[in-house]
């Protein structure tokens, strides 16, 4: 496989992950980040981070409504709940076992 293929079937795939992501605003980022140690925010990080690489000047509102569809302040307005004593624990520890606390 050449790498422009490589790269348009990497692009298709991340398409489809933001979609499905978009389908499931049900699914919290903390949950998705105790189960899969990354959520929507990583996301928006490492865009922002490739954007930086190609000298591309992106600040985090601009790489997080990429991600979310809406800015960020609007998506956790419409879709975000109170995590339960339990997830927030289970958070906490997932947090303190990743590198420095960073999901990178």
């Amino acid at each position: 496989m050449d790498d422009q293929t490589r790269t348009e079937l990497e692009a298709a795939a991340f398409r489809t992950l933001l979609a499905h992501l978009d389908a499931r605003s049900d699914v919290q980022n903390i949950d998705m980040m105790n189960l899969t140690g990354f959520c929507r925010n990583c996301l928006s990080r490492w865009y922002q981070d490739a954007a930086a690489e190609r000298g591309i000047d992106m600040d985090k509102d601009s790489a997080r409504e990429i991600i979310y569809g809406m800015p960020y302040a609007d998506w956790k307005a419409r879709h975000q709940t109170e995590a339960s004593a339990q997830t927030q624990t289970a958070f906490d520890a997932s947090f303190a076992r990743n590198v420095g606390g960073k999901a990178r």
